[in-house]
């Protein structure tokens, strides 16, 4: 699997930490050329100094995906450096509301949608004509389990993933005639820093583990398999799909 993303140059929103981090570091290791993008810089560069330390090529951008002009500047300065863009990985989100959905404000709305789903809409529309360009491409947005089912307390973290998942379909779409691949993954409860909420809290871990037929959490290398299959050759013909990863909890109901 190794061989098969060498030269490959790929973009991870959210890169500076949990999942991002993760398939940085999977993916610099797997022989591509990786660009980290989050808000803060030094998060991005101290992931691109460990890349860096172990012989990968990287570069780290600060860009703010709620942002377009951000984005803009991130794909022109991926191109500028490394001179095409073969895979895009919407991974960044946010999610500054837990609680009933009808307790949310309109700037709660904004900001989680801004982010979560308007974000990934601009990065994609960003690095199409790029790909197209070149013949092919690969387009991965990280979606969640919470789009498919809804989770307690995370109302428009929900919908946000929902529209991401019908997103990731309906470009699927449009840009197969173009050879450019568009796929999701769902992940579950994963323990990044992200999502501290939910497994720090004893009561709701536990129901999470109880509903999970392999009884426990995921950690962020457990997504990583998953995103390198499908920015591969290996599911070239694998387009508008969502793949899972919750070690089986949607097939028992959820934490609903």
């Amino acid at each position: 699997m190794n061989s098969n993303l060498a030269d490959q140059v790929v973009i991870i929103t959210g890169g500076s930490r949990g999942i991002g981090r993760a398939m940085a570091m999977a993916f610099a290791e797997a022989g591509a050329k990786v660009v980290v993008a989050s808000r803060k810089q030094e998060g991005v560069d101290a992931v691109a100094a460990e890349i860096e330390s172990q012989g990968g090529t990287v570069i780290a951008v600060a860009a703010h995906v709620g942002q377009e002009e951000a984005i803009s500047a991130l794909v022109e300065r991926t191109v500028e450096t490394f001179g095409k863009i073969d895979i895009a990985i919407n991974n960044a989100a946010t999610n500054p509301h837990f609680g009933p959905m009808l307790t949310a404000n309109a700037a709660l709305w904004d900001k989680i949608l801004e982010v979560n789903l308007r974000g990934a809409f601009f990065l994609c529309q960003k690095v199409m004509p790029i790909m197209k360009q070149h013949g092919r491409g690969v387009i991965i947005n990280v979606a969640s389990t919470a789009g498919i089912q809804p989770a307690p307390g995370l109302g428009i973290y929900s919908v946000s993933k929902a529209g991401l998942i019908m997103l990731t379909k309906v470009l699927a779409l449009e840009l197969g005639p173009s050879n450019i691949r568009v796929n999701a993954i769902a992940p579950g409860v994963i323990k990044t820093q992200f999502s501290r909420a939910l497994w720090e809290s004893e009561s709701i871990a536990q129901a999470v583990q109880d509903k999970t037929p392999l009884r426990r959490l995921g950690d962020p290398e457990d997504v990583v398999g998953a995103a390198l299959y499908l920015a591969s050759p290996l599911s070239d013909f694998v387009n508008g799909e969502v793949l899972i990863i919750d070690g089986g909890m949607n097939i028992s109901g959820g934490i609903g």
